[in-house]
Order: C-alpha cells, then structure tokens, then sequence
C-alpha cells in the first residue's frame, strides 16, 4: 500500500511540474522570455564584453567554432568571434532568467577596403558583407574596372555580387598625327666617248667604236676585184648621232661624238594629318598599285592571276596616351617608287622591283614637341669606261678611243612628325559646298516635267 501511494504521488507531482511549464510556456511572461533576442555584430578575430544585468548561472554557444563565450566574472561575458557565420548565445542567471543574444560574425573588410581604394583611386566603391557573401555597390568608370574589383573580393567569400554599376564614358581623347615627309633626289651624269667612221679615208672604209654609245653600221659595200678605187663605194646608216656629229665629204671621214653632262633636282613633300582615338591604330597611303602576275598551283596549277601590289608614301603609327599628359607613339613610315632598273621579264612579263626606304620607331612626346628623323641617305656612283685595247694609250689621241660614263645619285629623306591630343567638340555646321554649275535647276515657264514628278502632285 505504502508503495502504491508513493508511485501515485510521484505520477502527481510529474503531472504537476509538466502542467506547470505548460503554463509557463503559454503565458504572457513566458512568451516574453523566449522574444527577448538581442542582436549582436562582431568582426573576425575581435572580442567584446557583455555587462549582464544579474549574476550569471550559465553560458551556452551553438557554433563555439564562430563564437566562444567565456565568464570572466559573475556579470561579465566576454565575446571572442573566430569565423564569419551566425551563431546563439544563451545566458541564465542565477535568478532564473535568461538571454538569448543572435550573433553574427562578419569579416574585417576594412584592409580589404583600403586595398580598393590604393588599387584603383577615383572609383566609387563599397563593400558590404552578408554571412558568407561580399556585395560590391557604387559606380566605376569601366567595365574592366569593375571585373577587376570583383576578382579581387572572390578570394575573401564563397560568393561575390558584383552590383558595380558603370558610369557612361565621356567623349574619347583623339590624336592628331601631322606629319611631314620631305624627300630630296640629286642626279648628276657625265658622258664622253668618240665614235670614227671612214667612208673611204686612206682607200679603207672602216669604224672606230668602244662600243659604249651607238654609231654607224655600214649596211652596203661595193666593189670590184682588180679594179680601180673610183668603182667602189661605201654606205653607213647612223642610228644615233649622239650630240656632236660632224662629217667631212673630202676627206670621207665622220666623227660622232657625246660629250654630255646633266644635272637633276627632285623634291617630294608630302603633309599628312591623321586623327585616331586613343590605342587605336591609324595608316594612309599616297601613291599606287601596279599589277605583278602570280602563278597558280593546285588544280589551276599553269594558270597566271594578276595580284596589285602598293607602293608611295605610307605612314602607320599607334598612339597611346599617358597620365603624364604624354603621347607614346609607335611610328612606321615607308616611301616606296617603282624602279623599272632592277625589273624581271618572266614569261613575257615585266615585273617592276620596288625601291624602298622603311623605318620603325618608339617615342615618347609631349604635347607639341616633335620629332625628326633624317639621316636616311642614299648615296650611289656608277662609272662605266670601256677603250680600245693598245689606241687608248696613245697620250693625247688616246682619248678618241675611250669612252666613259658616270652616274651619281644621291637621295635623302626626312620624316617629322608632331602629335596633338584633342576632344570632340560641338561646332558649327561646315558650310556647304559650292560648285560652280548648278547641277538641277529649277524648271523654266512651260517646260514639260518628268512623269514621276506629276503623278506625285495628283490627288
């Protein structure tokens, strides 16, 4: 009986302590307790304390690997915060109360802050951190830019939104180029040489020639065996009388003679201007394009196509604009003429050679400054001397048997070029071109208009 009793009060008194919490739960006071959660931020690997209204019983993390709580006296809570995440902690009292505080854990943006700021100054950008996650916000200048500041975050989060909004860029700084091509061309040529024709001197027809410079071929000889010199007769057809030319009927002797010296000036100067935005690349070319033929193979193997090849002055440069309110340039100029001497007949046809003078160069200039390249000298001498072997040497005379031909060219050119950096400007409209006919003028009284015309003014 005794135990029965006991095993009843037992049951009783579960009963009562289970109905008793029940209330506690559903009453107002109890529904206060659990709503009372404060909030709490903290950075990685910084503390803080928590002065507790009353003498504490117990402490209780969820996560001790984000947050660890530790008592350091009976108010006192010190917070240490290990990892970014969230966490809870619950405090009791020794009153019977208890705290609940909802931690959350960021990082220390601030050194990743500062690095955004040194790495790209001017930019507009701000870091905010939710859990595991970076947001960046704010404007940049660049879409490069704004990849770059996100690469740079992704070491730091499991995920980086890029919310960087790009500002519409401004008008591009363009690079005018004035250059100045200056080509100089001297020839001087000097020719001597003496040409003898007998038409019967001393009873012999006969021809004295180095052969450097034309003279006369005979074409018809005439006579007669054992008989008298008066039944033969000579003919010479002179293909070139060169520029001296004189002939003695008497005494049946011709002297064809050059003695010629010239004298040549050529100047070439070209201004080019070129405009380009800035790191694009920018060419003209002056001049032409002269036919060469290119032998196919494969299946049209035998057969000749006729491909254009350019030549004249050509200039290509690549500007890229500095901080330093300088302008790098990458410079190419090239003059190219077409030189028939050095040609090459291949089945019938004759392919021109191309002489060339072609320069590379990187500067760096101010605005204004220019730069000069010259020194691009050209300088060449042909002599050419041909004599009669033993008659050439005969002093005085012997200069009627030598002939000699000298050629001298020298040529220089000079390039300048001067860049400028300017910005698109709103002007004023270009005024209208004037030709000097009137291309359509208005109809005259009577005169019959197109049929086009008058089915556009029916109703």
């Amino acid at each position: 009986m005794n135990r029965r009793m006991d095993m009843r009060r037992i049951r009783r008194a579960v009963l009562g302590a289970s109905l008793g919490f029940a209330l506690a739960a559903g009453s107002p006071d109890g529904a206060r307790a659990e709503a009372e959660v404060q909030q709490l931020q903290l950075t990685v690997g910084k503390s803080t304390v928590i002065d507790y209204p009353a003498d504490v019983a117990r402490i209780s993390t969820s996560n001790p690997e984000i947050v660890d709580a530790v008592a350091i006296s009976k108010r006192e809570i010190l917070l240490n915060a290990k990892s970014f995440g969230a966490s809870s902690v619950v405090v009791w009292s020794r009153a019977g109360g208890r705290t609940f505080f909802a931690v959350t854990v960021e990082q220390n943006l601030e050194p990743f802050r500062q690095l955004l700021k040194d790495s790209f100054p001017g930019e507009q950008i701000q870091v905010f951190a939710n859990r595991d996650a970076l947001a960046l916000t704010g404007r940049v200048s660049s879409q490069a830019v704004a990849e770059r500041a996100a690469a740079l975050a992704a070491p730091l989060a499991k995920s980086v939104v890029n919310n960087l909004r790009v500002v519409p860029a401004g008008a591009d700084r363009q690079i005018v180029l004035k250059v100045k091509f200056a080509e100089l061309n001297r020839t001087a040529a000097r020719q001597f040489g003496v040409n003898l024709l007998s038409t019967g001197a001393l009873n012999t027809p006969g021809r004295v020639t180095t052969g450097q410079f034309s003279s006369g071929n005979p074409s018809t000889l005439k006579g007669v065996i054992g008989g008298s010199v008066a039944g033969t007769s000579s003919e010479f057809n002179i293909s070139d009388a060169l520029n001296i030319f004189a002939f003695r009927p008497d005494l049946n002797l011709t002297a064809v003679i050059r003695a010629l010296q010239s004298e040549g000036v050529l100047q070439i100067l070209a201004e080019p201007n070129l405009v380009t935005t800035d790191g694009k690349q920018a060419s003209f070319l002056v001049g032409g394009e002269f036919p060469i033929p290119v032998l196919q193979g494969g299946a049209n193997a035998g057969s000749v196509t006729i491909q254009f090849r350019e030549f004249g002055i050509r200039l290509t440069f690549l500007p890229d604009s500095t901080t330093h309110n300088t302008v790098k340039l990458y410079v190419k100029p090239e003059v190219s003429t077409i030189d028939m001497a050095n040609a090459v007949t291949f089945a019938g046809f004759t392919i021109p050679a191309l002489a060339t003078r072609r320069m590379e160069t990187n500067i760096e200039l101010g605005l204004g400054q220019s730069f000069l390249i010259a020194g691009l000298l050209d300088d060449r001498v042909t002599d050419n001397m041909l004599k009669i072997p033993g008659l050439a040497h005969i002093p005085i005379l012997g200069a009627l048997f030598r002939s000699r031909a000298e050629n001298k060219t020298r040529s220089e050119l000079i390039v300048m070029v001067t860049p400028e950096i300017t910005y698109p400007v709103a002007g004023e409209p270009a005024a209208p071109i004037r030709m000097p006919r009137e291309f359509l003028g208005p109809l005259e009284p009577g005169q019959a208009k197109p049929a086009a015309a008058e089915g556009k003014q029916k109703p």
